[in-house]
């Protein structure tokens, strides 16, 4: 199949009503009284979202995204579709290949806190990348609830949502799944979750949130940078207290860093449960695995069947590998795609070959990276201070085991997604039903 010659602008269909409501809604839906109530849910996190307000004024929008059920479906669809394909012996064997040997093995963990990010456009949502370790659940989790009607012609949006209501216990069951794949049914003692320099992370404050939501659910919980384990008689020990499950938020994903030396050897001895782990990464979120996703012929003769092949060729933007050899052709169609590092986050060293200079280019040919046809992201409108303000949107659908357990929506100005934006940040995805026909 041929690189796209051509990246149109995202123009969704005139007559849906959820595009209809992203240009033309502009109300301030965030009640900040509800969040505070459900950031802080426990005496031991008060004051948290002042502290949010203060160092991360752009996380949370005021207002939400909409989205068409047609699109819903598909994202759920393409999510199912692709966990089909990576449970497939060749998938497996292809995406193992080329990984080292610290995630040859597969423990039993899935793992937790999956993103799916897409783009919208026409034809349907487009898979940007996988995350193995995507932040920001329980944050979006608490927005979605804070949510209030604008106006009585949008009361629809805003019911009460028993799904939503439950999604905290919905998380815990999902690290508790994981400790049980790997471990059987002894009770989940005791969880670490650990980053590098957590308090200086973006997310910290999800840190607290989940350290406290394990707490609720009766499980030892603390928050600690890798060099505060120690690998010592067989066991993976914090603070002097034996680690039973580490919620992992590194982004060195194969633990190659001298300082995860220890966290590397618990899990290399399955000491500790871990999650998400470097199987999980190789599994998923190496940007090569679009290589294969987005590759009919290869699909077709792993035997995929003809409905999954149908739904990745549409919801897969063609990704190929960087190579000398297909230098001048990529240079070339530069404009019409995206360059990413292969095992990249945060869409850091990625970028849009229209914006390419021959310096970074040179970085790109010397480094490992994929191409990935350029899906421009969609628009919403908003209102700043009286003034009107187009902002770009991803969509995130958080998963795991295969299922969606919350669409979030990141909007923002510039190349790639941040959280710098007046307006922008975090924003609740409201699902606009087929039947709805908006009046803006």
């Amino acid at each position: 199949m041929a690189m796209p010659t051509e990246a149109s602008p995202v123009t969704l269909p005139l007559n849906s009503s959820a595009e209809a409501l992203n240009r033309g809604c502009f109300c301030r839906t965030l009640n900040q009284t509800r969040l505070q109530a459900h950031i802080e849910g426990d005496p031991s996190l008060h004051g948290l979202l002042h502290n949010i307000a203060q160092t991360r004024p752009h996380l949370f929008s005021s207002t939400v995204v909409f989205l068409s059920s047609a699109m819903e479906q598909q994202i759920t669809a393409t999510v199912a579709a692709i966990e089909r394909v990576a449970a497939l012996p060749a998938y497996r064997a292809q995406a193992l290949a080329r990984a080292p040997a610290i995630a040859q093995q597969a423990l039993g963990p899935l793992g937790a806190c999956m993103g799916y990010d897409f783009h919208l456009e026409a034809g349907g949502p487009k898979l940007i990348e996988i995350n193995t370790n995507a932040g920001g659940a329980l944050l979006n989790a608490a927005l979605a609830r804070a949510q209030q009607t604008c106006c009585a012609a949008m009361d629809w949006a805003f019911t009460p949502n028993a799904r939503l209501d439950s999604l905290e216990q919905t998380f815990f069951d999902m690290f508790l799944a994981e400790w049980r794949r790997q471990r059987g049914n002894p009770p989940l003692g005791s969880v670490v979750i650990v980053d590098d320099d957590p308090a200086a992370q973006y997310l910290a404050p999800e840190f607290e949130m989940f350290r406290q939501l394990f707490q609720r659910q009766g499980v030892a919980a603390s928050i600690a940078d890798p060099s505060e384990l120690v690998w010592r008689d067989g066991r993976l020990w914090h603070r002097d207290a034996p680690v039973d499950l580490v919620y992992n938020r590194l982004t060195d994903f194969y633990l190659a860093e001298p300082a995860h030396q220890a966290l590397q050897s618990a899990y290399a001895a399955g000491a500790v449960v871990l999650t998400p782990d470097p199987h999980a990464h190789a599994m998923y979120a190496d940007k090569r695995n679009l290589i294969a996703l987005s590759e009919d012929e290869l699909l077709a003769a792993w035997g995929v069947s003809a409905a999954d092949r149908c739904l990745l060729a549409a919801g897969v933007p063609q990704t190929r590998l960087v190579t000398p050899e297909r230098a001048d052709a990529l240079w070339a169609q530069r404009r019409q795609l995206f360059f990413k590092p292969v095992a990249g986050f945060g869409a850091k060293a990625a970028y849009r070959g229209d914006k390419l200079t021959r310096r970074v280019w040179g970085e790109i040919l010397a480094g490992d990276f994929v191409a990935q046809a350029l899906v421009p992201p969609s628009e919403r409108l908003i209102e700043v201070d009286g003034v009107q303000a187009d902002l770009k949107f991803d969509i995130r659908a958080y998963t795991y085991a295969g299922q969606v357990q919350l669409l979030a929506a990141r909007m923002y100005t510039g190349q790639t997604t941040n959280f710098r934006t007046q307006g922008g940040g975090f924003a609740p995805v409201i699902v606009v039903p087929p039947d709805r026909v908006a009046h803006v």
